[in-house]
């Protein structure tokens, strides 16, 4: 049962890569390399269970934090340019 899981999460990951890869836009590829780290947190997880493993979870933990602080991280330089300036919103007011 879970090396199915682990088949059809590699799967599932080589055809987001392949999203993220075709694109169209830069948000298109950010969104499919989001879900590639999703899926590897899954992927890390399910292969902790199946090697008996528990502290794989634990670093399952930390790399979808790095994941999410990677994405917001990258998706502000897309809409700003720079990571250390404030966003605005559609008024001027900053964020």
């Amino acid at each position: 049962m879970f090396v199915v899981a682990t088949v059809s999460l590699a799967i599932a990951m080589m055809l987001v890569m392949i999203r993220a890869m075709v694109g169209p836009t830069a948000y298109d590829r950010v969104l499919a390399l989001n879900s590639f780290g999703t899926k590897t947190v899954l992927l890390i997880a399910v292969l902790g269970f199946l090697m008996g493993r528990p502290e794989f979870l634990d670093l399952a933990l930390v790399y979808a934090l790095i994941n999410f602080i990677g994405t917001i991280a990258v998706l502000k330089y897309f809409e700003i340019g720079d990571l250390g300036k404030a966003s605005k919103d559609s008024f001027g007011n900053e964020l």
